[in-house]
């Protein structure tokens, strides 16, 4: 039997979701003759091993290296033998039917080349880039100086994106997303495959506009919709992202552009990301720095007044200069202190806040007591000072919490209501996975998945009346059986709800995981065993570096004694350079054996959870468990412990 469409997804680290992928691929392929290609570009989270053990029908090409996208995908194109070939993101999730639809039309519409469709993101919104004009440099520069944004439904400043052309019609447009982008097998005989030039982004435009200069015609389809989770795979709010983005327009404009253009169109890109830079640059300084300087200010005011009042009513005058340099250092110690707590991680937490507090009051304290009393001014000065800068630091915490900035808020312990949709027993397996990842939630309420509501089964509400049981029930987050509900119906709801507040996850069929995405710049969120991970939480990596940058230090330090007890003496100082210099860590993953799941990357270790007393040699089915416990129980003190324990064998 002919093959009538071949899909190709190129992969990089994204295993959830390419497995949650397939599965919506899996179910759409039996309305169609299909074949599917999953070229992975090199990821360490053991992708490859997951399509091979539970997709066996796919085609997998590993790559050795991280080719990009546009010669992972030519790879694949170059031996597929079906009528109509599909570029697809691993960060979709496409409906039942979308293959049959996409193929339907584009076999009734002989000047169809390439054809699109209608994305949402994981909180169900559209995604502007389901539809867009070839970037001009006129267009261009409408996009990047922001009049786009500004008029989004002009016909001559929202050209970029569209978007007065209803999302609800098929159009004809100029380029397709790589996302989901269909075309003709012989379209791409006439006008050639990817350029390759492009290493990721840009590519898509660049085969667009080669499809219509073939005599072809591009279409936006708006009778299927799917989940495009969008940046999974990239970090698409960083600047480096803007910088090779525009870097391949500028490719772009090299080959299709008249060359008189080219200089201004370069210009304006190049004028575009630096002031892009520069205004990231800017406003994460601004970010970063501005809580910390208030609380600065406030405690070294906070000294200064308590010295003045207590020297005008007792008649007490300490130099100035002792006044001046404690004005200064109440300050930074506490500010440093906060700091190592994690009292200035986003969004804020009283308890770091409370512990960096701590730790001020008795570094502040224990300082005082070291100096001799020709350094020391008033003790109730001292304790003074340190009582109204408690009070001021929770204060000016809870007057930013109630600005309307986001990076300033505290961060809210909001218990989850949870709705599921699917039956009971499904409910049950979803609600362990809640539980084994200990997800702070209030309730969990039972949806059915049809649209009457059944009897029994402890079902709140049918999906005819989804809307009415959010609202009625207050349910935050709403999460699918992939068992029981299928992607057209998700992909439905999560539109019909996109205007509430709600979060939306989906648990793929026979999954031991539940994957959303709460916003376009971060990666999807999942429920799983290794969302217990406590190594990857900024605090814990913070103290990591620093528990290693202060053992180094002593070390050195202590090098006349500690190095005598050394077997190889140099390799030792060698080896705490590096770790100094963060090239190692003290302690790291056992690396002996393959692992069979993703933990977050950190430096390699001098040495490992297997160094420890009386610790036999491990098999290697037991390194991974070992390794997984290391990062779902980090803490310092466990690294201390390992140290010390091989301090000889540096």
């Amino acid at each position: 039997m002919e093959i009538e469409l071949s899909v190709v997804i190129v992969n990089y680290n994204v295993s959830y979701f390419l497995e949650q992928c397939l599965l919506s691929v899996q179910r759409a392929m039996q309305h169609v003759n299909t074949e599917v290609f999953v070229v992975d570009n090199k990821s360490s989270d053991e992708s490859v091993e997951m399509v091979r053990d539970k997709f066996d029908w796919v085609h997998v090409i590993a790559n050795q290296d991280n080719v990009g996208f546009s010669k992972a995908n030519n790879q694949a194109i170059k031996i597929s033998k079906g009528k109509y070939v599909l570029l697809l993101n691993p960060d979709t999730v496409i409906e039942e039917y979308t293959f049959k639809k996409v193929c339907d039309f584009i076999n009734k519409t002989p000047d169809a080349g390439g054809l699109g469709v209608k994305m949402i993101d994981g909180k169900g919104l559209f995604l502007p880039e389901s539809k867009r004009s070839l970037p001009t440099p006129t267009v261009s520069f409408y996009k990047i100086f922001g009049l786009s944004s500004l008029f989004p439904k002009s016909e001559k400043y929202g050209k970029y994106h569209l978007a007065y052309l209803d999302k609800d019609k098929t159009h004809e447009i100029d380029v397709l997303s790589g996302a989901f982008m269909l075309m003709r097998k012989e379209t791409l005989d006439k006008c050639g495959l990817l350029d390759e030039t492009f290493f990721m982004y840009g590519e898509d435009i660049d085969l667009s506009y080669r499809i219509q200069l073939a005599g072809y015609k591009n279409y936006y389809f708006s009778d299927t919709t799917i989940i495009h989770y969008k940046g999974e795979s990239t970090k698409k709010g960083s600047i480096n992202y803007v910088l090779v983005f525009y870097k391949a327009m500028i490719i772009f404009a090299k080959k299709h552009f008249a060359l008189q253009y080219l200089w201004l169109f370069s210009l304006l890109i190049y004028v575009a990301v630096y002031l892009r830079a520069f205004g990231a640059l800017v406003s994460r300084m601004i970010k970063n720095l501005i809580v910390p300087f208030v609380d600065a200010a406030v405690i070294g005011g906070a000294f200064y007044i308590t010295h003045t009042v207590y020297t005008l009513y007792s008649g007490t005058f300490f130099p100035d200069d002792l006044i001046y340099n404690a004005t200064y250092l109440l300050p930074i110690v506490w500010v440093i202190s906060l700091f190592l707590s994690g009292g200035y991680d986003r969004p804020f937490q009283l308890k770091y806040i409370t512990r960096g507090n701590l730790a001020a009051t008795f570094l502040l304290f224990g300082i005082y007591a070291f100096l001799s009393e020709s350094f020391r001014f008033s003790r109730l000065v001292m304790v003074s000072s340190i009582s109204i800068s408690w009070i001021s630091i929770y204060a000016i915490r809870t007057i930013f919490n109630m600005l309307p900035f986001k990076g300033l808020k505290l961060k809210k312990r909001i218990a989850k209501r949870i709705g599921v949709v699917g039956d009971a027993k499904n409910k049950a397996s979803i609600q362990d996975i809640l539980n084994q990842n200990k997800i702070n939630y209030e309730r969990i309420f039972n949806i059915s998945p049809s649209n009457e509501r059944q009897k029994y089964g402890g079902y709140i509400s049918s999906l005819n009346n989804i809307e009415s049981a959010v609202k009625d029930f207050k349910i935050n987050e709403l999460i699918f059986s992939g068992k029981d509900v299928s992607n057209k119906v998700i992909i439905d709801l999560m539109e019909r709800l996109s205007h509430q507040k709600i979060e939306f996850k989906i648990a793929p069929v026979n999954s031991e995981f539940i994957i959303g995405s709460n916003s376009l710049n971060t990666s999807g969120e999942f429920y799983s065993l290794l969302n217990k991970v406590t190594i990857n939480q900024t605090t814990n990596r913070r103290n990591k570096r620093i528990f290693d940058i202060f053992t180094s230090v002593i070390l050195i330090l202590l090098s006349p004694i500690h190095i005598f007890f050394q077997k190889n003496k140099l390799k030792a100082i060698a080896t705490t350079m590096d770790v100094i210099t963060g090239k190692l860590s003290w302690v790291g993953y056992c690396n002996d054996a393959k692992m069979n799941v993703s933990l977050p990357k950190i430096k390699i270790g001098v040495f490992t959870p297997a160094n420890v007393p009386d610790k036999p040699v491990l098999l290697s089915h037991e390194i991974e468990p070992l390794n997984i416990e290391y990062a779902v129980k980090y803490s310092v003190v466990k690294d201390a412990y390992i140290l010390i324990n091989n301090l000889l064998k540096i």
